[in-house]
């Protein structure tokens, strides 16, 4: 970690320490992964504060940058069958954070002490640094990074290589984004690297209200039933339990009676948190870091913390009837009516869509992807149990359902689920596992879907 760490310059431009741990650690938990492994059959998978430890960057939740595939090699298809057809839910890539308060509040407070000598020599690089990542997104709220624009080419790329026969010849590409111009930034990216590939696609791309209805289908009703009074104070409970601002505060400032008279150090804990998560998706990460502020024991309360947040407000959660990831049912619906209809086709291409997080996370608890349709009361379980958020949702999160077949005429239709181009179980019986019938799949989720009742 960085927690020893005291001159920026040096780890920045000659030699990063935080780079180089994160290296050691992560080439060291690849050494006893591959030790583990020659012994044992079965390897049990790293804890989500084991993964946080060795890259931090997964405490950022929705913020982590897109990490790529962890599942290098994808299982060989069943004799004969043939990709032909892929449905997409994408998330945008690395954006800048969306509310400019994000940046100017932190960086109000501490140039307010600085103004009054209230700040420590390391309160005062701070600030420093907050106001370089404050310039850097300087009217660019919430848009698309470079890094952004790579990771989009570069999911392209992989869905190409993996998929050739889906892209081949002059099918089409039918792609659609949410109105909001990181998602249609996100979309063009990889229209462009899919053309690059193959510049006989037929592409149709559009980004209307027309479809916002599916692809970004706000539920106000059942938004408004995430919370009551009592789930309102569990969480407090769970804030007061994983506050560790006391001792930040002491960091950065030199007057203890100022802090507590002037400065709400729970906000601008989470601030200065939330803003050393953004920082990996933009050019600033290569040389400024705030995750030395925190322990290791800080950084993963503070994760826990998001981790249930995220969790009540968008899993099947029952403290608040469960019902949280049906937000997402218009989104499904389209994806098996639109299945359904390509499939009849002699080479249907691809269905690609660019949206959010906040339609990625309900729609892969509603699709009961791998653990993520876990309905538990013990928040402190969640972990344990899978329920990880940031193997979910980071920048450039997708969805990607691929059907196989053997040619047009058959009609025992395979589909095979990736989440983040990592092959997920699904909630029905299969002998080929990762794929299963599509006519099982597509019966279990319409099954689900009509027996939905609206409150």
């Amino acid at each position: 970690m960085l927690n020893n760490c005291k001159n920026f310059n040096y780890i920045l431009y000659l030699c990063n320490p935080y780079q180089l741990t994160k290296l050691m650690k992560q080439l060291l938990f690849t050494l006893v992964f591959v030790g583990f492994s020659v012994g044992l059959k079965a390897q049990k998978a790293p804890t989500a504060q084991e993964e946080i430890q060795i890259d931090i960057h997964k405490s950022a939740s929705n913020l982590l940058a897109y990490p790529g595939p962890q599942q290098a090699q994808l299982t060989d298809a069943p004799e004969g069958k043939k990709p032909f057809y892929i449905s997409h839910y994408g998330r945008h890539g690395s954006r800048f954070l969306v509310d400019k308060k994000d940046y100017s509040d932190p960086r109000h407070v501490l140039a307010k002490a600085d103004s009054l000598g209230k700040l420590t020599p390391l309160g005062k690089d701070v600030l420093r640094r907050v106001t370089i990542l404050g310039d850097e997104a300087y009217n660019r709220w919430g848009e698309l990074t470079p890094l952004g624009a790579r990771q989009h080419h570069q999911i392209a790329k992989r869905m190409y290589e993996r998929f050739p026969e889906v892209f081949a010849g002059d099918v089409y590409i039918d792609a659609k984004s949410t109105i909001v111009i990181r998602c249609i930034l996100s979309m063009e990216n990889e229209l462009l690297e899919l053309l690059t590939k193959n510049p006989n696609l037929r592409i149709r791309h559009d980004a209307s209200k027309f479809d916002m209805y599916y692809m970004n289908f706000q539920d106000k009703k059942l938004r408004s039933q995430r919370r009551d009074s009592a789930i309102t104070a569990m969480i407090q409970e769970y804030v007061n339990q994983y506050d560790h601002s006391g001792l930040l505060m002491e960091k950065l400032f030199n007057d203890a009676e100022y802090v507590r008279e002037k400065v709400d150090a729970k906000k601008l804990t989470g601030n200065l948190f939330k803003l050393a998560g953004s920082i990996q998706n933009t050019e600033s990460r290569k040389k400024i870091t705030l995750y030395d502020l925190f322990s290791d024991e800080e950084i993963y309360d503070y994760w826990r913390l998001q981790n249930i947040s995220w969790y009540i407000n968008y899993g099947a959660c029952p403290l608040n009837g469960g019902k949280q990831p049906y937000s997402q049912r218009n989104l499904l619906r389209k994806i098996i009516e639109e299945a359904d209809s390509c499939i009849r086709l002699d080479c249907p291409g691809a269905t690609l869509r660019f949206g959010h997080e906040t339609m990625v996370l309900p729609l892969t608890c509603l699709m009961e992807l791998d653990n993520y349709g876990l309905q538990t009361d013990n928040l402190e379980s969640l972990e344990r149990k899978g329920w990880v958020n940031f193997r979910v949702f980071p920048m450039g999160a997708n969805i990607q359902l691929v059907f196989y077949r053997e040619n047009p005429q058959d009609k025992d239709v395979l589909v095979k689920v990736l989440l983040n181009e990592n092959e997920v179980r699904l909630p029905v019986k299969s002998e080929e596992e990762p794929y299963y019938k599509w006519n099982v799949v597509r019966d279990y989720y319409l099954k689900k879907l009509d027996a939905y009742q609206e409150n």
